[in-house]
Order: C-alpha cells, then sequence, then structure tokens
C-alpha cells in the first residue's frame, strides 16, 4: 500500500489536457521542487534527474485509453553519504 496516493479523475476538454502536460512537461524540464496542479489541491514534488517511465496504449472497442507513468525513488545519497528523503505533499489551492 502507498504512502501517500493521490488521484482526480474528471472530464477535459482537448485544450485543458494539453494545458496539464504542458505544466507536467516544464516541471520535469525544471526538476528539483515543483508544484503541480491537481484539481483544486496542489501537490509538491522533489524530480530528480532521471526517472522510469512506462507507455501504454490500449484500444479495446471505440475506447483508446494512453497512460504515461513515471516512477522514481525519494531515497538518495548526499555528498556525505548520509541517506535522504524527499517527499510528497498536497496542500490546498
Amino acid at each position: 500500500m502507498a504512502d501517500v496516493k493521490l488521484e482526480r479523475k474528471e472530464p477535459l476538454s482537448r485544450e485543458e489536457a494539453a494545458q496539464w502536460l504542458s505544466v507536467l512537461s516544464k516541471a520535469f524540464a525544471r526538476g528539483g521542487d515543483v508544484k503541480l496542479p491537481l484539481g483544486a489541491d496542489t501537490v509538491e514534488l522533489r524530480l530528480p534527474d532521471r526517472v522510469h517511465a512506462e507507455f501504454e496504449v490500449e484500444v479495446s472497442g471505440d475506447e483508446v485509453e494512453v497512460e504515461v507513468e513515471f516512477t522514481w525513488s525519494t531515497a538518495h545519497r548526499e555528498e556525505d553519504g548520509a541517506p535522504s528523503l524527499s517527499g510528497v505533499a498536497s496542500t490546498r489551492g
């Protein structure tokens, strides 16, 4: 079971979906600490330099599903060798 799980499902226009993907893309390009909109909430994440990516396209009858998933570890080593954790925070915004 996940320590934290935030999920939101809602209908979007094509333009709204593109805007959300653009925000996500810019966050990945910037890296570091970023804030991503999730409906009325904001999710704060620390994005690393490298992530594992999974892309899936599934067509079933008249429905198309596109999934994009990025995963990474929050445990990493600092220069002194001590482990460090960076977490996920959710704020109302």
